[in-house]
């Protein structure tokens, strides 16, 4: 049986490939830009339209969904990036070579989960805040001025945005594992993020309040929210319940991945 090495030198290889891989680069880069870049357009149009604003529209307008709304676009790039972290390698055939140096294949997808959260947490981590902070210059001054981030639950919000994006990017990953193939991989992502909401929306209203609230971008937005109901009245979980059915998404993807990862040929 071929001698696989330890844990953290797979890791360590890991690393070189993730920061030598331009694809992984780039969309690292533009999953920062487009939370940043995004949110702040979000701010001024928002800020541009608060005087037109009825009351209860006013009153039902979160600023920290507003400063990290690019979050919605940056889900996109967090999925990629999951994906060809392991689809790139069975694209090009150089798994077979990854595989040959280890063979313990539970410890090279345990490398590559480390991996891709660290790089997923610090930057989606760096750009919430610098997203929450370009929102409290926006809206310095108006009555949709952001409280400050020792206040109430605005800290955890702000955090739990570069959660969000680790764990879209952790079950991109696990659907790459599952089909192998960076197109269908991306496929699947962006239709459960884009086609699934349109189907939803045709099914009875009943039903809409029922699965909308399991949707993971809604996910997402309940576990950024500080006032606990989305614009619009869209239904929501809890913060924490929100980040345990987000999980427990993860879990099972990645669980699934992971099973076939062991039982097909490289």
């Amino acid at each position: 049986m071929a001698h696989s090495p330890g844990l953290l030198a797979v890791v360590r290889s890991e690393w070189i490939k993730f920061r030598s891989v331009r694809s992984t680069v780039i969309g690292t880069l533009i999953m920062l830009i487009l939370t940043i870049g995004i949110g702040l357009l979000i701010g001024l149009a928002v800020k541009g339209h608060l005087a037109s604003m009825n009351p209860v529209e006013r009153a039902s307008l979160d600023p920290i969904q507003v400063a990290t709304g690019g979050i919605l676009f940056a889900q996109f790039a967090v999925g990629v990036i999951g994906a060809l972290v392991i689809t790139a390698e069975f694209s090009s055939t150089s798994i077979r070579t990854t595989l040959a140096a280890v063979p313990n294949r539970l410890q090279l997808i345990t490398a590559k989960g480390i991996v891709l959260s660290s790089v997923l947490f610090v930057v989606g981590e760096i750009a919430c805040f610098i997203a929450y902070f370009d929102g409290a210059l926006i809206f310095h001054g108006t009555i949709a001025a952001l409280p400050p981030l020792t206040q109430g639950r605005i800290l955890q919000a702000v955090v739990l945005g570069g959660v969000y994006l680790t764990l879209m990017g952790l079950f991109g990953f696990g659907l790459g594992l599952i089909l192998r193939q960076s197109a269908g991989s991306i496929s699947t992502y962006t239709s459960l993020l884009l086609i699934l909401p349109i189907l939803v929306f045709l099914l009875p209203s009943s039903w809409q309040n029922t699965i909308t609230r399991y949707e993971p971008s809604v996910l997402g937005q309940a576990m950024r929210s500080t006032t606990g109901v989305l614009r619009g009245g869209t239904p929501v979980f809890s913060t924490w319940a929100s980040v345990a059915i987000l999980v427990a998404y993860c879990v099972v993807v990645m669980g699934a991945g992971v099973v076939l990862m062991q039982r097909r040929d490289a």
